[in-house]
């Protein structure tokens, strides 16, 4: 048999030792040497403890830098000696069961030293007494994980920061393929599309014999502290409404800018109170929206004007009209409010 071949059919260390050395020509120490040699030049680190004990009875030199004392220091203390309870306890866990089972035995640690966490795999092995009796020994070979954890980070966040740019690029792109059809200053749809999108709205309602919601919204008067500031804090407060009205809507609603101050959202396939409980909580987060200019803060409210297709208008015209009025009692109220258009009742 080759050495190869006996070397692979070692299933621990100790066992058919004898037999690679008889072999080869070469004894027992010299492979001891060359085995240690090894291991310092992989950089890993390696110690034998006590099974019954934990304690530590040779270290090398790797090892003896993350227990952060000489070597010879180390020699007859244990891990409850050098470490806290939460890293120590789970060593010794470790160390007890490799030493109930036959081979090697791997198991991940992570363990902080100087404010740093460095993470290690960690192999274990009884160690065969020559004599013959009950293992006394445990052989621990620990290979250190921290930079290629590390580097595996640094990957998952750089593909991360593409696939961003990736979706920004798209979005980027569709923005720029509907651009003239959007506001600059709030990202909104202008006018003319928000119209045409309500009458394919009322069309397609009226066909289908469903219901959807159009909401009428000005931006309430601004605070002494903002008209101070100027324009600046005008646009500031456009940028952060076009914002919000972007996020609370869905793919299939629509928001617009129709004048300087005054906006429109529809909401596709939503009822009256539906579109009030959510349109309620746009108003929220408006008046408790933060919104900073040159280190100060501006509020802002608004108020809306609630009205439902077919509940409170037959057609685009009326429903239009009935949002502008539930506005205009909205903004008659104090503004910072959402009013519900009158509800048609048919005669009998």
């Amino acid at each position: 048999m080759s050495p190869s071949e006996t070397s692979a059919s070692s299933g621990s260390p100790g066992g058919g030792g004898g037999s690679i050395a008889d072999a080869s020509g070469f004894t027992a120490a010299a492979m001891r040497d060359a085995l240690l040699g090894f291991i310092d030049h992989a950089d890993a680190l390696l110690a034998v403890k006590e099974i019954a004990t934990g304690r530590y009875l040779h270290v090398n030199a790797r090892m003896a830098e993350l227990l952060g004392r000489p070597a010879q220091q180390v020699v007859g203390l244990s891990d409850a000696d050098m470490m806290e309870a939460g890293q120590w306890t789970a060593l010794r866990a470790a160390d007890q069961s490799a030493a109930a089972q036959p081979g090697f035995q791997q198991s991940e640690h992570r363990i902080e030293r100087d404010g740093q966490r460095r993470e290690f795999s960690v192999y274990r092995s009884v160690l065969a007494p020559s004599d013959g009796g009950a293992p006394r020994c445990l052989l621990c070979i620990w290979t250190e994980l921290t930079a290629a954890r590390q580097k595996d980070a640094q990957l998952q966040r750089a593909l991360q920061q593409i696939e961003t740019q990736q979706r920004e690029g798209e979005a980027q792109r569709r923005e720029t393929l509907d651009g003239n059809l959007r506001d600059a200053e709030t990202g909104l749809y202008q006018r003319v599309h928000f119209e045409d999108q309500l009458r394919r709205e009322v069309d397609l309602s009226s066909r289908e014999h469903r219901e959807f919601a159009l909401v009428s919204i000005t931006l309430d008067p601004l605070s002494a502290k903002a008209l101070a500031l100027g324009s600046a804090a005008r646009l500031r407060v456009l940028e952060a409404l076009g914002g919000l009205l972007r996020s609370n809507t869905r793919a299939m609603d629509a928001s617009c800018r129709i004048d300087d101050d005054h906006f429109a959202v529809l909401l596709s396939g939503v009822g009256l109170a539906t579109a009030h409980s959510r349109m309620e909580g746009l108003r929220r987060q408006c008046a408790t929206q933060i919104v900073m200019l040159d280190g100060q803060e501006i509020g802002f409210t608004v108020s809306m004007g609630v009205s439902s297709f077919p509940h409170t208008a037959l057609s685009q015209e009326e429903l239009v009209r009935a949002s502008a009025t539930a506005l205009a009692e909205a903004r008659r109220r104090g503004g910072n409010h959402v009013t519900l258009a009158s509800i048609r009742f048919e005669s009998d």
